[in-house]
């Protein structure tokens, strides 16, 4: 009877606080899509988390509102309460538990890390130079440059990454990568973008008075429409080099 008697008030309590914390953890659309290969990977690790600190809040809640209502003091008594020596098994529990969730997420965090980071052989790599407040990029050859970062889907990117003056951070949300970019180092991200479309990139360091805009875009383009717009791009920067006619001359008639 005794062991009835608090039993059902904990399964009661659990259901709830558990089913309301659940939902929230559920219901509520707290992440984009995943738009790189990463942000899987990071996704699977971070639902563990979160999963993990459901049950662990749940119980602590819930223990914690059923003692404050079933063992509260009587109004006026202000006596101490029996003197408890502890409960050794409990300890043990409680010591083991967490400590087995932390080397559990050490380890699944290293292999994401792992995966996430391993270079492919056909990569494209891109320079990367931030400042305040723009971002600016430059394509394999050093020739072509753009404001907004181009990329083809299917295909893994590096990114490396300088700062002309103060720390900067690289972050796209829905490729779950960041990363510092340091005045002096050059440092590195890698993605490898699965879904046509285009993302906003974000400074993620206070950085300045103008740090909240210093956005930009990174546009995933088919294979094929990449090719074209370095083609197209390629082409410009060659007019652009090109001398231009000296003033009084024209061009040579064609055969």
């Amino acid at each position: 009877m005794l062991r009835s008697r608090h039993t059902i008030p904990l399964i009661i309590l659990t259901i709830v606080i558990g089913g309301l914390t659940a939902a929230t953890a559920v219901l509520i659309d707290w992440i984009p899509i995943q738009a790189a290969e990463q942000a899987e990977r990071v996704d699977s690790l971070m639902w563990f988390v979160v999963w993990a600190s459901v049950a662990i809040f749940t119980l602590v809640t819930v223990v914690l509102i059923y003692s404050a209502w079933r063992f509260r003091a009587a109004p006026g008594d202000e006596s101490d309460g029996p003197p408890v020596h502890g409960n050794t098994k409990l300890e043990i529990v409680w010591t083991l538990v967490p400590t087995v969730l932390l080397a559990v997420m050490a380890v699944w965090a290293y292999l994401v890390l792992s995966d996430n980071e391993a270079l492919a052989q056909d990569r494209l790599v891109v320079d990367v130079t931030a400042e305040q407040f723009a971002w600016s990029f430059a394509y394999p050859g050093g020739e072509v440059g753009s404001g907004d970062l181009r990329v083809p889907v299917g295909r893994q990117v590096e990114l490396r990454m300088r700062s002309k003056d103060v720390i900067h951070n690289f972050y796209v949300v829905e490729f779950r990568v960041k990363q510092d970019v340091v005045p002096g180092i050059t440092t590195r991200v890698v993605f490898d973008p699965n879904r046509v479309g285009t993302y906003q990139v974000i400074c993620a360091e206070l950085c300045g008075v103008g740090h909240a805009i210093m956005r930009t875009r990174v546009v995933v383009m088919e294979p094929d429409d990449y090719e074209d717009w370095l083609a197209d791009a390629e082409t410009q920067v060659a007019d652009q080099a090109s001398p231009a006619p000296a003033p009084g001359t024209t061009e040579p008639a064609q055969p």
